[in-house]
C-alpha cells in the first residue's frame, strides 16, 4: 500500500502496482519492480555494460568519494553513482560480448578549477614520477592540491592518492609498494582541488606504464595463428619440395594436387587470420 506524507496530492511512499515510491537523498523517487523475461540483445549489453563499470569504478570509491563530493551535494546521486554513470557512458567500447574500457576516456572529477598542464609521467625504480607546469591563468592558485589515481586492470584494483602533492611543488614521487605494480598495466589520472575544497578540476588521463596485456581472445587468438602457421610451414615445404622433385610432368598426379590444395587453402587463411603478429 503507497503512503501519502503531505496529503493527497503529496508524493507517495511505498508500492503501488508494479511501481515502488521513496526517498532518495531527499529526493521522490520511483522504480519499477517484477519478474524480467527473457533479455534482449540490448539488454545484455546493458547488463554487461553496467558490470564492467562498477569493475572498474569500484577499487577508486575513496577517490570518487572526494572527486565528486562537490557535484554529488544536493544530487539524488552520490560519488559511486555520478562515477558509474559517466563512465558507462564515456569509457566503454565494443559491442556486446565484447564491451571493454576505454582507459582514455574514464572521467574521475567534474569542474571549473583550473587543470594542471603539460603533465609529465615516467617510471622510477620503486614508484612513479610525475611533473607538471605551475604557471595559472584565471581560475587556479599556487595551493591548489594535486589528487592521482592509479588504476591497476590485472589486479582489478586501485591506488588512490588524494593529496600528493601542492600545484606550485611542480613536481612528485609516488611510491609502489608492491613489486608487481611496477611489472604490471597502469593508467594514471590527475585532477586539481582547491585547498578550501570548494572547487576541483576536470580529471585527465596522463597516460599508460607497463602497455596492455592480451585478453584471453587475444591470447587464443594468437594460439590458434601459430598452430595453423606451423601447418602451413609444414604444407609449404613439402609442396616446394614436391614441385622441385616432380617437375611440370608430375604436378597433376592426385598426391600433388591435395599438398597444393591445402597449401593456397592455409596461406589464404593465414592472411585473413586473426592473431598475426605485428
Amino acid at each position: 500500500m503507497a503512503k501519502c506524507s503531505v496529503g493527497p496530492y503529496g508524493h507517495p511512499s511505498g508500492k503501488i502496482g508494479n511501481v515502488v515510491f521513496y526517498m532518495l537523498n531527499g529526493q521522490p523517487v520511483c522504480r519499477l519492480i517484477g519478474k524480467a523475461g527473457k533479455p534482449s540483445i540490448n539488454q545484455k549489453g546493458n547488463r554487461q555494460s553496467m558490470s564492467v563499470t562498477m569493475e572498474l569504478i569500484k577499487p577508486m570509491a575513496d577517490f570518487i568519494g572526494v572527486s565528486f563530493k562537490l557535484e554529488a551535494e544536493g544530487s539524488p546521486k552520490n560519488t559511486y553513482n555520478l562515477a558509474v554513470s559517466y563512465n558507462k557512458k564515456h569509457a566503454l567500447t565494443g559491442q556486446y560480448p565484447n564491451i571493454k574500457v576505454d582507459y582514455s576516456k574514464i572521467i574521475l572529477s567534474k569542474g571549473n578549477l583550473e587543470m594542471a598542464k603539460d603533465l609529465k609521467l615516467t617510471k622510477g625504480e620503486d614508484g612513479i614520477n610525475l611533473s607538471w607546469n605551475t604557471a595559472t591563468e584565471q581560475y587556479g592558485y599556487h595551493d591548489d592540491i594535486m589528487m592521482v589515481m592509479i588504476s591497476h586492470p590485472v589486479k582489478k584494483t586501485a591506488s588512490n592518492f588524494l593529496n600528493v602533492a601542492k600545484r606550485s611543488d611542480g613536481s612528485c614521487f609516488i611510491p609502489l609498494y608492491h613489486e608487481w605494480m611496477m611489472s604490471e598495466q597502469m593508467e594514471v589520472y590527475v585532477c586539481v582541488r582547491s585547498a578550501d575544497e570548494k572547487s576541483i578540476s576536470n580529471s585527465v588521463y596522463v597516460g599508460n606504464l607497463n602497455g596492455v596485456p592480451d585478453t584471453e581472445s587475444e591470447i587464443a587468438e594468437k594460439a590458434n595463428y601459430q598452430a595453423i602457421k606451423a601447418r602451413f610451414d609444414q604444407v609449404a615445404n613439402d609442396y616446394h619440395e614436391k614441385r622441385m622433385v616432380l617437375g611440370h610432368g608430375g604436378m597433376e598426379s592426385k598426391a600433388f594436387r591435395q599438398v597444393r590444395k591445402e597449401y593456397q587453402v592455409l596461406k589464404e587463411k593465414l592472411e585473413h587470420l586473426p592473431g598475426k603478429p605485428s
